[in-house]
C-alpha cells in the first residue's frame, strides 16, 4: 500500500501533536502536584495562613503548567497550520518540532514546582515574608521557564523554515537530530534550575535577613545550571542552519542524528548535578552569610567541575557533524 507526500505529512503531524502536549503534560502535571501537595502541608501547619498560601499555591501553579502550554500551542499548530507545500521533508520536521517541545517542557514543569512549594511552606513557617517570598518564587519560576523557551524556540524555527529546496538525505535526520538536542537538552537545567529556586525560598523563610544574598547567590547558580541547556540549543540551530551534501549513504545521517542525541541526553546530568550543587550553596548561604562568598566559590568550582560532562557531550557532537 502506497500513500502520497501529503498524507504522510499529515500523519507525521499528528504524531508531533501527541508527542508535543503528550510529552510536555508529564513535568507541569508534576510540578503542580507538587506544588498543591506542599501548599497542603503548610496550611496543616499554619491554618490561619491559608489564603495566602492558595494565592501562592495558584500563581506557582500557573507558572508551572507554562510549559505544558507551550506543548499545547505547538500541538495545536501542527493539527491546523497546513503546509501548502507538502514534501518528505516536513515528514521529519513536524516530527522533530513535537519531540522538542516535548521533551523540552517536561524539566521545566517539574522544576517550577519546586520554589512554588517551597514558597507555601515559607509563608506557612513566615508570614510576615510573604511578600518576599512570592517575588523570589516568581523570580525562580520564571528562570525555570527558560530551557522550554529554547525548545518553543527551536520547534518554532522548524515549523517556519523551508527545507524543501535541502536534499532529503541527510537533511531529515539533522532536523530530527536538531529536536532531540534543544528538547532533551532542556530537562536536566529546568530540574536543576528548579532545585535552586526551591533552596532560595527556603533560605529567605528560614533567615529572612539574607534574602538579598540568597538570591544573588540563587541568580548566579541558575545561570552556570542553564549553561548545558545552551550547548543544546547551539547544536540545534547548527543542525538547523548547516547545508549538509546531498548522499544515499546512512552513515553521515546517523552522524547527525547520533549528535543531537548525544548532546541532548549528555545535558541531562550536569544540569541536574549543577543544580544540586547551587541548591546546597544557596541553601547554606542563608545559614552562615559571613562565609557566604567561600560557599559561592566552592559551588562555581563543584559546578564547573560537574559541567565537564555536558562539554565532552558538546565536543563529540560537533566532531560528529563536522569530521565523521
Amino acid at each position: 500500500m502506497s500513500y502520497d507526500v501529503k498524507t504522510w505529512v499529515d500523519v507525521a503531524a499528528f504524531v508531533g501533536a501527541g508527542l508535543s502536549m503528550g510529552l510536555g503534560a508529564i513535568g507541569a502535571g508534576i510540578g503542580e502536584g507538587l506544588t498543591a501537595a506542599r501548599a497542603t502541608l503548610a496550611i496543616s501547619r499554619n491554618p490561619e495562613a491559608s489564603g495566602e498560601i492558595f494565592k501562592t499555591m495558584l500563581v506557582g501553579q500557573a507558572i508551572a503548567e507554562t510549559a505544558g502550554i507551550f506543548g499545547l500551542v505547538i500541538a495545536m499548530m501542527l493539527l491546523f497550520v497546513k503546509n501548502p507545500n507538502p514534501s518528505f521533508i516536513m515528514v521529519a520536521v513536524f516530527i522533530g518540532a513535537g519531540l522538542c517541545m516535548g521533551f523540552g517542557a517536561i524539566g521545566s514543569g517539574v522544576g517550577g514546582g519546586f520554589p512554588a512549594g517551597e514558597a507555601c511552606t515559607g509563608i506557612a513557617r513566615q508570614p510576615a515574608m510573604t511578600k518576599r517570598l512570592n517575588t523570589t518564587m516568581l523570580i525562580g519560576s520564571s528562570i525555570c521557564q527558560t530551557p522550554a523557551i529554547f525548545a518553543l524556540v527551536t520547534a518554532l524555527i522548524l515549523l517556519f523554515s523551508d527545507f524543501s529546496a535541502l536534499p532529503l538525505c541527510p537533511t531529515w535526520a539533522a532536523v530530527l537530530g536538531a529536536g532531540f538536542a534543544c528538547g532533551i537538552a532542556a530537562i536536566g537545567p529546568g530540574i536543576g534550575d528548579g532545585l535552586v529556586a526551591g533552596a532560595c525560598c527556603e533560605s529567605v523563610a528560614r533567615q529572612p535577613s539574607s534574602a538579598t544574598i540568597a538570591t544573588t547567590t540563587m541568580l548566579l547558580g541558575m545561570a552556570v545550571t542553564e549553561t548545558t541547556a545552551i550547548y543544546g540549543l547551539l547544536v540545534s540551530f547548527i543542525l538547523m542552519f548547516k547545508t549538509f551534501p546531498a548522499t544515499d549513504a546512512i552513515a553521515p545521517a546517523m552522524a547527525l542524528l547520533g549528535a543531537g542525541l548525544c548532546m541532548g541526553i549528555g545535558a541531562i546530568g550536569p544540569g541536574i548535578g549543577e543544580g544540586l550543587t547551587a541548591y546546597s550553596a544557596v541553601g547554606q548561604v542563608g545559614k552562615n552569610q559571613k562565609n557566604s562568598a567561600e560557599l559561592v566559590r566552592v559551588m562555581l568550582v563543584g559546578q564547573a567541575v560537574s559541567e565537564s560532562t555536558g562539554i565532552y557531550s558538546l565536543v563529540i557532537a560537533l566532531v560528529l557533524i563536522f569530521v565523521v
